[in-house]
């Protein structure tokens, strides 16, 4: 682990958060977007019996979804330091540098990087199983530590 940073941790009283916690929590938000974006769609949804014709209705509101994962991340990270994933399971998000909740700019380089890492095979989470600081992109392009909750 980086030294500097683990200074910053141990001063701020706080503790790297574990893989595992994060990957429960991103299962978590997940879930949460899924249902949401159902019952966005579920009157359009309803009407369709066809399976092809269902993939082809979901597929017409990628954008929209992905923008909605957007605007959840940047939200809850901005506002709480921590999305309800990561409420419920007591880690949050702190600037690198201040050990602070996100500012507003971080927050959203880090939910539009999220989305990236996911569309490359989610590599970018992948990543935080070997970096020292468990930061995956998102989580570097922001600046951004996942701790666990004091």
């Amino acid at each position: 682990m980086n030294d500097e940073v683990q200074r910053r941790l141990l001063n701020a009283g706080l503790e790297l958060s574990s893989i595992q916690k994060r990957a429960l929590a991103f299962f978590i938000d997940e879930l949460i977007l899924a249902f949401l974006f159902l019952i966005i769609i579920w009157d359009q949804l309803s009407a369709v019996n066809d399976p092809d014709a269902i993939v082809a209705l979901i597929n017409t509101f990628t954008f929209e979804y992905l923008l909605i994962k957007i605007i959840y991340q940047t939200f809850f990270v901005y506002l709480y330091g921590a999305t309800l994933g990561k409420m419920v399971m007591k880690i949050n998000i702190v600037d690198a540098v201040t050990m602070q909740r996100p500012i507003f700019s971080s927050a959203l380089n880090r939910g539009v990087f999220r989305i990236i890492s996911e569309m490359i095979f989610y590599l970018g989470f992948i990543w935080a199983f070997y970096d020292k600081n468990r930061q995956s992109w998102h989580d570097k392009t922001a600046r951004t530590l996942v701790v666990n909750a004091s």
